[in-house]
């Protein structure tokens, strides 16, 4: 059988991929590459990090190794769904895959095994992403309103590329591929704006107080011209 290929063919930078053959090319470069995963568990008070160690040729499971921690190994073990990122040659990945199990005895060294992870999401870190946000441009959002349960988060800024930064809850955790239906930002002068917006990857970040929030680029979704505009209004981006 033919080796993955170390160096996948597949572009991560700004991708949602969904294509079993494209996810598993992935996987297995990270796999050939030894790429540390970390999952982020109890709102990142707890690290899971541990190496991804097999791709089922059926895409059916993949297998990590067990963490060093063995109480992050029994934190992942008691959830129904884990994240994972890792962060080759400067871009980032993201995936999530479900129902953790211990390993076979036959399936060789201990570790977990998990479901074929269904999306994979390539971020590349931008200058523009890596910037503090002017504190004027921080706006409030009611995340989700039209969906299942609505949260509230703070918008910090949008990059020209159509990207919103979303800070919000560290205990809540959003997945690469989640759709938040109906957001709505609100301007201090009480003007508001509501549109759909597509997770692409989540982090936690140190505030300078201290405490931590967790950050997401979200992609807004089939924006209208109107509402392109009155988005640059709300965040300055309007020469």
């Amino acid at each position: 059988m033919t080796s993955p290929d170390p160096n996948p063919t597949v572009s991560l930078v700004g991708q949602m991929l969904r294509l079993p053959e494209e996810i598993a090319r992935v996987l297995n470069s990270l796999v050939m590459r030894s790429e540390p995963i970390i999952s982020d568990l109890s709102g990142g008070t707890l690290l899971f990090r541990s190496r991804l160690r097999f791709v089922d040729p059926a895409r059916a499971y993949i297998i990590i190794e067990l963490s060093p921690d063995d109480a992050a190994n029994k934190a992942l073990l008691a959830r129904s769904r884990a994240s994972f990122h890792a962060e080759p040659g400067g871009w980032r990945v993201e995936f999530a895959a479900a129902d953790p199990k211990p390993t076979s005895p036959n399936e060789g060294a201990p570790g977990i095994r998990l479901h074929f992870p269904e999306i994979v999401a390539g971020h590349r870190r931008r200058a523009e992403e890596r910037a503090a946000p002017p504190p004027h441009q921080a706006l409030r959002c009611l995340v989700d309103e039209a969906g299942v349960m609505p949260f509230d988060g703070t918008m910090t800024n949008v990059s020209k590329g159509g990207i919103g930064f979303l800070q919000y809850d560290p205990a809540i955790s959003l997945e690469p591929g989640t759709v938040l239906k109906g957001c709505r930002i609100d301007s201090a002068g009480g003007d508001c704006v509501v549109v759909d917006m597509e997770v692409r990857y989540s982090q936690l970040v140190d505030l300078a107080d201290g405490s931590q929030v967790q950050s997401s680029g979200c992609r807004f979704l089939n924006l209208s011209a109107e509402e392109t505009v009155r988005i640059e209004e709300l965040f300055g981006l309007k020469s």
